[in-house]
């Protein structure tokens, strides 16, 4: 195939038709979702859950497509990966271009020139000016393991730090670095040792100013751990699952002060935050934070699978040759998926539209808390924007979590055609992880389908 016949067939792509609006023609889930729903039950085990059962046929910008021909306002893109839109042109052409050519051969044995091109982009624009080097591999708890193998190496050292409320993945590595048990690792340990858990920066909750909590997490690590046997900080610049906590000013920078001061690798939990999502490149740039490792995945290719650990050069040569890589780490389909993503991101400017969608969301969101005082707080950068549910009357008091609130709204929104996610330590986070695609008409399409939820709680 031609790369010109490559381009009309991704331009006559059915999913490139989809209208972006949301659209309800049968009860939710429909009937065709139902059947699948009851053959899935009979081979998928109940632990792979959904949060909302309904069955994606097509999907396109920011409107995902049933089977039952209900179009719904996308607002988690994937738990945020597919960032630059579902189906982005650019991406499909350069991957379907790619399964021409070639689709494996492993880098660790015949390597290929597209792995190398995404590891120079992230040298590029990942955070601090010196020289980086980079490993690829398939997912963000992927990378977790391999940065901090990569630390523990370096240093020589095994305690590896996280913080409260963080979320790194589902192996049993990171099942014993999250802070919540329940759903990702409750029942299924033992967990690997040598994990420790110290006090975040919360400002809506503790108040603190940066440097302040700064002193409270390095006390705690000093006191609990000890520096001289402390291999890495692994920190999420914008929290997560754990409901998208923003720390507050020079808390990071602190931090990273601490680190380098005493020989620790702090590295930078970019999974979700990085890739454009919140208006830079990367999340850490926001608070003046050059981690010596940055983890990327979810966002950075479009929807195929693919993660990196990109980090100072002499940190990232600890490694001794055969130390690092994988099957299907770098493959050249991801990989050609990922270049295609940077070029999308510069060519469209995608770094403004983020800063675009967080204007219209957190002004949309603001009229809300005005009216509803159930809504305690709006937080977030970019398109990764979050409210906090209270309990009535709480929210200048006690600020007791809301969850009841949060579980209604998500089933109202899905019912009228809009997908939202939960999030939060106490699961009373609402999140909203658009993509660029998402037009302003659509947020405040979505918005008011939250309004109307909020009004139905009563």
């Amino acid at each position: 195939m031609t790369d010109t016949q490559i381009s009309a067939q991704t331009a006559a792509s059915p999913a490139s038709s989809v209208p972006q609006q949301r659209k309800i023609v049968t009860a939710v889930p429909g009937p065709k979702s139902l059947e699948l729903h009851d053959r899935r039950s009979k081979v998928v085990p109940a632990g792979v859950s959904s949060a909302l059962p309904v069955y994606i046929q097509r999907a396109n910008g920011a409107v995902l497509v049933d089977v039952d021909g209900n179009q719904f306002i996308d607002f988690g893109a994937g738990i945020g990966v597919t960032t630059v839109g579902h189906t982005e042109a650019r991406v499909v052409e350069a991957a379907a271009g790619q399964l021409h050519d070639v689709i494996h051969t492993l880098f660790t044995i015949t390597p290929y020139e597209e792995y190398v091109r995404v590891a120079e982009l992230l040298a590029e624009h990942t955070p601090g000016n010196w020289q980086k080097k980079s490993v690829l591999v398939n997912s963000g708890a992927e990378a977790v393991e391999n940065g901090v193998k990569i630390a523990r190496k370096y240093t020589g050292r095994r305690g590896v730090a996280v913080l409260d409320h963080a979320y790194h993945g589902r192996t049993n590595l990171t099942m014993a670095m999250n802070f919540k048990a329940m759903p990702y690792a409750s029942g299924f340990g033992p967990f690997a040792g040598d994990v420790y858990h110290a006090p975040s920066s919360y400002p809506y909750r503790d108040g603190l100013s940066g440097t302040d909590a700064a002193a409270r997490t390095i006390g705690y690590l000093e006191k609990i751990i000890g520096a001289s046997d402390l291999a890495c900080l692994v920190v999420e610049p914008i929290q997560g699952e754990g409901g998208f906590m923003v720390p507050a000013d020079e808390y990071l920078p602190t931090l990273q002060g601490w680190c380098t001061e005493n020989g620790v690798v702090m590295i930078a939990d970019e999974i979700q935050s990085g890739m454009a999502r919140t208006g830079r490149y990367y999340a850490s740039e926001h608070f003046g934070w050059e981690p010596d490792l940055v983890l990327s995945a979810k966002g950075i290719a479009g929807g195929l699978p693919l993660a990196a650990v990109t980090g100072r050069a002499e940190i990232m040569d600890a490694a001794h040759p055969g130390g690092l890589g994988g099957t299907f780490g770098g493959n050249p389909v991801a990989c050609a998926a990922a270049i295609a993503v940077f070029e999308s991101i510069e060519q469209n400017h995608l770094l403004a539209e983020g800063r675009r969608i967080e204007a219209t969301l957190t002004a949309g969101l603001e009229r809300l808390k005005r009216r509803y005082d159930i809504i305690g707080d709006i937080r977030g950068k970019g398109a990764m924007i979050a409210i906090e549910l209270v309990q009535p009357g709480t929210r200048d008091t006690t600020k007791v979590p809301n969850a009841e609130a949060v579980g209604a709204l998500v089933a109202f929104a899905a019912q009228n055609g809009v997908l939202l996610l939960s999030a939060g330590t106490y699961g009373n986070v609402l999140r909203f992880l658009p993509s660029f695609a998402v037009t302003d008409e659509l947020i405040e399409d979505g918005l008011r389908v939250l309004d109307d939820g909020l009004a139905a709680l009563g």
